[in-house]
């Protein structure tokens, strides 16, 4: 039987951060995967590390800690590994209605230290040169940033394993082990038994299957969106992560049904990627074909250039949402043992800094930067049988 300080469930980005951060504080690691590194969720994302779409709250804390800690791993790791860009997002109102509701957010999230300049239609311009000038208003965030979310996860798993943890993919988690009180005490796997004196859960969308493994309840439900991708574009067409000023409403409702706000921006290899959609309709992976037809009419509505551009392809990926949109993050008490890290749903890349540092301060008996009541695993009230 292999025996680890730390068991990680997920090679994902949050699972691979957990699993570096862990290992940076002398914790033995195990990584489990049933598919590749950054298989699930975070093969689907953009990529993004933003506090421009965080309402003031826990979240937005997180997101703030977040993005320096990100800073931080660009520092130590190196940017290029990570594909780590500080580009800033550009958030655009093109209604009095939506600008006056931008003005708003914008100042409530200055009062929680957020770094964000209000910004004329003129302003926009100069920031986006390409932009419509349709617009009423906008916000400059630079402290918002993109990584390239599936080389990110490897290179923290590279960098974890450098540091003494094991990862196995291909390997699945068919039950968690207990022991006579209840507590978690390791998983048996595909590959077989692995004893730990902490296993975290970082399974994403599949989150809360993990718990149910252990009699506790974390409604963590999927939430299926569509991304496009251009063709290669010259570089700065699109210089900042663009996105109309409903993308906030949109990410904090919680509606099953279809809601589609435009979000843009360029990559480093020169392809444009329009985001997003959200809609609650299981694993189902069928391609609605109006759904990308509404995405890039949003987006040429934003950029009217990309009316003549050609789309190379679409995917499609589930975000692990709960119903109260923040994540689930700490020890859960009904299953001692057992460490949370799921439910991020669209902010998962760049809540993910956050989550893995937070975790490794608790488990190594250091006060945590963050309260994490917020983000306790039982809040919700219905358990499993």
């Amino acid at each position: 039987m292999v025996t680890v300080d730390v068991l990680v469930i997920g090679a994902g980005m949050v699972g691979s951060a957990c699993a570096y951060h862990c290992a940076e504080a002398g914790l033995r690691v195990a990584v489990v995967d049933r598919g590749p590194v950054a298989g699930g969720t975070t093969s689907a994302g953009e990529g993004n590390i933003l506090v421009s779409d965080k309402e003031p709250g826990a979240e937005l804390e997180m997101a703030l800690l977040s993005v320096q800690l990100w800073a931080a791993l660009g520092e130590r790791i190196g940017a290029d590994r990570l594909e780590l860009e500080p580009k800033g997002g550009v958030v655009v109102a093109q209604t009095a209605e939506a600008a006056a509701g931008l003005a708003g957010l914008v100042a409530a999230q200055r009062a929680d230290g957020v770094e964000v300049s209000d910004v004329s239609a003129a302003e926009l311009a100069e920031l986006e040169p390409n932009l419509t000038r349709e617009v009423s208003a906008g916000a400059h965030y630079p402290q918002d940033m993109q990584v390239q979310p599936m080389l990110a996860a490897a290179e923290l798993l590279r960098q974890a394993r450098v540091r003494g943890a094991t990862v196995r993919t291909g390997c699945e988690v068919l039950g968690l082990r207990r022991s006579p009180d209840g507590a978690v005490i390791g998983a048996t796997t595909s590959a077989g038994d692995i004893s730990a004196r902490y296993t975290i859960n970082a399974a994403g969308t599949w989150g809360g299957e993990v718990a149910a493994m252990a009699g506790v309840n974390v409604p963590v439900l999927p939430r299926k969106g569509f991304i496009l991708v251009t063709e290669p574009l010259p570089p700065a067409v699109v210089r900042h992560k663009v996105y109309s000023a409903d993308y906030v409403a949109n990410v904090a409702s919680g509606d099953a049904g279809l809601e589609t706000s435009v979000v843009v921006e360029g990559t480093r290899a020169g392809t444009v990627l329009v985001g997003a959609s959200r809609e609650r309709v299981g694993f189902d992976r069928t391609v609605s074909v109006a759904v990308l037809q509404r995405l890039a009419a949003q987006a040429i509505g934003l950029f009217p250039f990309l009316s003549d551009v050609t789309l190379l392809r679409s995917y499609l990926g589930f975000r692990p949402y709960c119903p109260d949109h923040l994540p689930v993050i700490g020890e859960d008490p009904r299953a001692p043992g057992l460490v949370h890290a799921c439910g991020h749903e669209g902010a998962g890349i760049g809540l993910s800094a956050a989550t893995g540092h937070l975790i490794a301060q608790v488990l190594t008996g250091e006060k945590p930067d963050l309260d994490l009541a917020p983000f306790r695993p039982d809040r919700f009230t219905v358990e499993v049988a």
